[in-house]
């Protein structure tokens, strides 16, 4: 009687995962730096009948500070802030994470970009 062949099994070559240089980010520009200034939250809501936005902040905010709102095709625009409310009280500060009401001088819509400057 001839002996049944056992299947040959495959081994694959392991693999050695090739590691890619990691990219070097350049430091941004100083022109790049100020003209956009720093990311600090977008705008969640508008009410257009009193022209106050709603920022929802990733970053600190205080009366005094100067802030860019960017969006949309045609909206890019400075203001300084004036006045800011968290839920109907007045405050001078706001922190990271909170919503603030304040009012701006050109129509805003939801997902605007606010830059601190």
């Amino acid at each position: 009687m001839a002996k049944a062949k056992k299947p040959v099994k495959k081994v694959k070559p392991k693999s050695k995962a090739v590691k890619k240089p990691a990219k070097k980010k350049s430091p941004p520009t100083k022109a790049t730096t100020d003209k956009e200034g720093k990311l600090i939250g977008r705008i969640s809501h508008y009410f257009s009948n009193i022209e106050v936005a709603v920022l929802d902040l990733m970053a600190p905010l205080k009366d005094g500070d100067k802030i860019r709102i960017t969006g949309g095709e045609a909206t890019d625009f400075e203001q300084e802030v004036k006045s800011m409310q968290i839920e109907h009280e007045q405050v001078k500060s706001a922190k990271k994470g909170d919503s603030v009401g304040m009012k701006v001088k050109e129509k805003v819509h939801e997902g605007y970009k606010v830059f601190k400057i």
